[in-house]
């Protein structure tokens, strides 16, 4: 099953059933003949960029978070930065981050998500990202910026 259909597939589980762990939803996810591993599911919450939040019993369930402002942090940045980028370069007005596999689109949205005003906008491969900045004098400004975050 393509990861698009299996997230749209998360989506309606997320919202009409309460999943307290990520085996929860891997057994929901069986339950529908959607064979996943741990890291599968592991890896749709963190693009979904699903969140605990609490049900009232002193337990939590994933949701999607209610404010953007919370999903496209500076902090949630950072620890994606930390986690997914593995090289950075820059020419012009034009900066490329370089990903594991598999994260740029969810470091892309992360990025566009804080709308920096230098940042025009991203385009994501699975491993690599264009981020096109103006004017092309901040691009060396955002390049550190961004280098300070992967630490």
């Amino acid at each position: 099953m393509k990861k698009i259909a299996r997230q749209a597939i998360i989506k309606e589980i997320i919202e009409n059933n309460i999943i307290e762990t990520q085996e929860d939803l891997a057994t929901e996810l069986k339950s529908r003949h959607i064979a996943v591993t741990q890291a599968t599911v592991s890896r749709d919450i963190k693009e979904m960029m699903l969140v605990k939040v609490p049900v009232g019993d002193g337990s939590y369930r994933y949701a999607f978070p209610n404010e953007k402002s919370l999903t496209f942090s500076q902090e949630r940045m950072a620890r994606m930065f930390q986690d997914a980028v593995i090289a950075i370069n820059f020419s012009e007005n034009l900066i490329v981050l370089k990903t594991l596999p598999g994260t740029a689109n969810a470091v892309a949205s992360t990025i566009d998500g804080v709308k920096w005003p230098e940042i025009i906008g991203t385009v994501a491969g699975d491993d690599n990202i264009l981020i096109v900045v103006k004017p092309k004098e901040k691009t060396a400004e955002i390049t550190k910026k961004i280098e300070s975050m992967i630490g």
